[in-house]
């Protein structure tokens, strides 16, 4: 990997705008000599606040600030750092940045903190991502799998297949180089075993990526019905507060209305269809084939109906468009109506079920991730799940090499080091500056 620059850098860590507190961080060779020529006093050691006056070089008082130095290695950047905890609002911190600028600070670059981090090895590149996923977590199980990566579980993971592929690798150099030892060559079947485990570890791997983007991107969940059978209703009533245009008129919906909740802990893409129905309007129409899309792609289906009839419809009109999960939801049960068939009565009047039918939801999403633990190891990146597959397919190319007797075992085993350096590009742990340039773009300025 690149060094890291030897350039002391400064920037605000909080969100910018009115607040309490703001955080101005520094970090580089530099921090403490130029953080100790505005805080008087300034910390006696490390990692003990301290409470200070910061002036600027002129010596013109800025704030009143708690400072904390962090001496290197043991920093999260892994270089000297400095944090300054000021008051919020926008000119005490930017008046601090200022004076450090003027005693030659540069101004950090996005995400450029937890790159240094990376750099000097205090986290790979998975944890810097789920440092970025944990800010973004709109939910518990966001939350929690980004804390699990954080601590490494998908780093330690990845780093156990590569382990397993260097020790194939290993059972071929030994065939290789001393195949007249006295236990004779390795057995083939020894090495195609070991391969097999491998291929099958990494599948497993790979079938948590269907949880892993429900994870970040949010589960589709689709309420799907006639026209006024209370759909929109529903919606406003699951999201506490109207998002969509409810009428007593059919077909007021024309178009896919979405917003994100929470249920039960998983993220949710609530999405509100029009009705499905036939109609000779052009528009709504096709608000219709927008429905049927969602329905396709959704991973549960909220059937709705205000009668048994309608219920009935939406049911066998959903199951007949979607493989996802459907869940029959009998609305406007406050009118008094019998519920039966195993629907959820829900009323969005008066809130009756609503709570029922999210964790009804969570239960389904559970159910469909095959009861995988939100803190154990899955895949929650695109990049990640590529280099998985071009490690897998690596393998299975060295599997068929050796099976078929199609190249000799020191060009068959080039696959292996294909497949292992894929690993190793997944966690950082071979020069990625292209994977850091973008991961980092997508970092806030103090992070």
């Amino acid at each position: 990997m690149t060094a890291p620059s030897d350039e002391t850098i400064v920037a605000i860590a909080t969100p910018p705008g009115r607040g309490a507190l703001a955080v101005v961080r520094l970090s580089g060779p530099r921090a403490w000599e130029c953080a100790r020529r505005l805080a008087h006093p300034f910390p006696a050691e490390p990692r003990h606040a301290t409470l200070a006056r910061v002036t600027d070089p002129s010596g013109a008082p800025l704030d009143d600030a708690m400072v904390v130095t962090y001496r290197a290695p043991a920093s999260f950047t892994g270089e000297d750092v400095v944090e300054l905890t000021c008051h919020g609002g926008a000119i005490a911190p930017a008046t601090i940045v200022a004076a450090l600028v003027a005693l030659g600070v540069r101004p950090a670059l996005p995400g450029e903190f937890t790159r240094r981090a990376v750099l000097n090895g205090k986290l790979d590149v998975v944890q810097a991502e789920a440092i970025g996923d944990l800010i973004d977590a709109g939910s518990g199980a966001a939350q929690a799998v980004a804390l699990s990566q954080l601590d490494g579980g998908l780093s330690r993971r990845i780093g156990a297949l590569r382990d397993a592929i260097l020790q194939v690798e290993a059972l071929c150099a030994y065939d290789i180089d001393f195949p007249e030892e006295d236990d004779g060559p390795v057995a083939p079947e020894r090495i195609l075993d070991a391969t097999s485990r491998v291929e099958g570890d990494l599948v497993q791997l790979l079938a948590t990526a269907p949880v892993g983007e429900i994870v970040r991107e949010g589960a589709v969940v689709v309420i799907a019905g006639a026209p006024n059978v209370g759909k929109s209703s529903l919606f406003n009533a699951l999201l506490g507060r109207r998002r969509a245009i409810v009428t007593d008129v059919p077909g007021t919906t024309r178009d896919a209305l979405e917003a994100v909740t929470d249920a039960d802990g998983w993220p949710v893409r609530l999405v509100d269809t029009a009705g499905i129905r036939e109609s000779s309007d052009v528009i709504e129409r096709l608000g219709i084939e927008v429905s049927l899309e969602y329905l396709q792609r959704a991973h549960v289906v909220l059937a709705c109906g205000d009668t048994e009839d309608s219920l009935g419809r939406a049911v066998a009109a959903a199951r007949g468009a979607t493989r996802a999960t459907v869940i029959a939801v009998r609305t406007k049960s406050d009118s008094g109506a019998r519920v039966g068939g195993g629907a959820l009565a829900v009323s969005a009047h008066d809130g009756t079920g609503l709570g029922e039918l999210l964790r009804a939801i969570a239960a389904a999403l559970s159910s469909s991730s095959g009861a995988l633990a939100l803190d154990a190891p899955m895949i929650t990146r695109e990049r990640h799940r590529m280099g998985l597959e071009r490690a897998l397919e690596e393998l299975r190319q060295f599997r068929l090499a050796r099976e078929e007797g199609r190249a000799p075992a020191v060009i068959a085993a080039v696959h292996l080091r294909a497949a292992t350096r894929e690993l190793e590009e997944i966690v950082g742990a071979i020069d990625v500056e292209d994977v850091l340039d973008r991961l980092f773009s997508t970092f806030c300025v103090g992070k």
